[in-house]
């Protein structure tokens, strides 16, 4: 039987996938809003939000690849028509990911304050970074779980169940956001940062209940784990090992643009969180083209159906520059809005309008890195995505951002830096699929 990649089916993975990635960044941007604009260090507030982010995102990219190795896998399975060999392996693989997580927490709450003294944080920004963490923290295994649940449906051809658990984690985190840090005269005082991190963290455990309950219900996949360990754990564990030093590589790139950011001054933090979470909306709505070409690409490869794969590379590039351009359009559009939206300090703003234009013009370059990340970790791939990324990262940042700091760029060395790794990202991958499938392609 031949698999669909019309524009149609494409879109019918890839728009549920696109509202369940959003959720992500919208649980961070609504944090970032809201705090933004309580009456009490609102500048400080959002810049502890950032830092905070940042390192919490780093954990959650290190741990959270489990989705696309079991992703990988299962639909590779589902290709070949042999899911019968790999039903238990999402359940032990969602357990040995959730177990880190509990060894993670106890291996940071303690030491909160030393590590974002890293990201040089300092006085009432490192306090308020501290209280958000201890608490956002305590989401962790539930992000975790639910990420890994995600992977299982993907896996499966079914981006329309993680979109409706995702919509109803974005909608409570919203909804707890307003009362928690706001609060409601005569019943809840406003917690501030504080309230924006308990909403964040039952909204991870509203999501993972719902996980467990779609999983449960809507697939044969069991949740409960059992031995003996399934033959393609050893595969699913290399992909994890290589994805894990992939995205050590990534969170270099963030730890590097955080740190300099917050060296520069409380606007420039509060600007760039702004700026580099805007930054990850465009990287979620892209990551549901992403998704599809994660799905479809590994049930091709499954099925060994090696010409429909290459077609399928072609449309997504084809769709990924229009939803760059398409996004590049709407943040010009909306440009002052936008920052405004965030917060009111005149030298926030004025620091976030000086670069958000890059941000927008490189969106087009990130569809492309993006979407064939999505399609290698569909193909099982993680090998040469972890070699991209450390060439990208160490060889490419770095040396920019080191060089255009020294030459006082402030905001704009780290976001010059950070397109010129998306390009060096994308471009090694482009090739090495082409090189990869061209010839089996013209022998399929």
């Amino acid at each position: 039987m031949s698999i669909n990649i019309s524009l149609k089916h494409i879109n019918k993975l890839a728009i549920p996938a696109l509202i369940s990635g959003v959720s992500e960044p919208i649980l961070s941007l609504t944090d970032a809003a809201i705090v933004g604009n309580i009456q009490v260090n609102a500048t400080e507030s959002l810049a502890a939000v950032g830092i905070v982010t940042t390192f919490i995102s780093m954990l959650i990219w290190v741990l959270g690849q489990t989705r696309s190795a079991i992703s990988s896998i299962v639909s590779q399975h589902v290709g070949a028509n042999k899911l019968d060999r790999i039903k238990n392996l999402p359940a032990q693989a969602i357990f040995i990911i959730t177990s880190l997580s509990f060894i993670i927490i106890c291996s940071t709450y303690p030491f909160a304050k030393q590590i974002f003294k890293l990201y040089n944080a300092s006085n009432l920004i490192l306090d308020y970074s501290v209280v958000y963490y201890k608490i956002r923290v305590l989401g962790f295994p539930f992000t975790l779980f639910t990420i890994a649940v995600f992977g299982a449906f993907r896996g499966l051809q079914n981006t329309y169940h993680p979109m409706i658990i995702s919509i109803i984690g974005a909608t409570s985190n919203i909804i707890l956001d307003i009362i928690l840090v706001y609060g409601i005269d005569g019943l809840i005082n406003p917690m501030n940062i504080q309230g924006a991190a308990y909403a964040s963290v039952i909204a991870q455990v509203l999501m993972a209940c719902f996980a467990a309950f779609y999983l449960l219900k809507k697939t044969t996949i069991p949740l409960k784990p059992s031995l003996p360990f399934n033959p393609e754990i050893k595969r699913f564990v290399l992909m994890i090992l290589n994805l894990f030093i992939r995205t050590i590589a990534l969170n270099v790139t963030l730890y590097f643009a955080s740190a300099y950011a917050t060296s520069y001054g409380a606007e420039y933090i509060a600007a760039y969180t702004i700026a580099i979470n805007l930054w990850f909306l465009g990287a979620f709505i892209v990551d549901g083209y992403a998704s599809a070409g994660n799905i479809l690409s590994g049930k091709l490869f499954g099925k060994k159906a090696y010409a429909t794969l290459i077609t399928l590379s072609n449309k997504l590039i084809k769709y990924g520059v229009i939803i760059g351009i398409i996004l590049g359009l709407v943040g010009a559009i909306l440009y002052y809005p936008i920052g405004r939206l965030f917060t009111k300090d005149p030298q926030v703003l004025k620091a976030f309008y000086n670069v958000f234009w890059i941000v927008l013009v490189m969106q087009p370059l990130c569809t492309l890195a993006f979407i064939f990340d999505g399609i290698f970790k569909g193909l099982g791939k993680m090998k040469y995505l972890r070699n991209v990324l450390l060439f990208s990262t160490f060889l490419v940042f770095i040396p920019i951002l080191f060089w255009l700091d020294n030459l006082d760029y402030k905001l704009h060395a780290i976001f010059i830096a950070i397109t010129f790794w998306i390009i060096a990202r994308g471009i090694p991958l482009i090739i090495k699929f082409r090189q990869l499938f061209l010839p089996l392609a013209q022998k399929n």
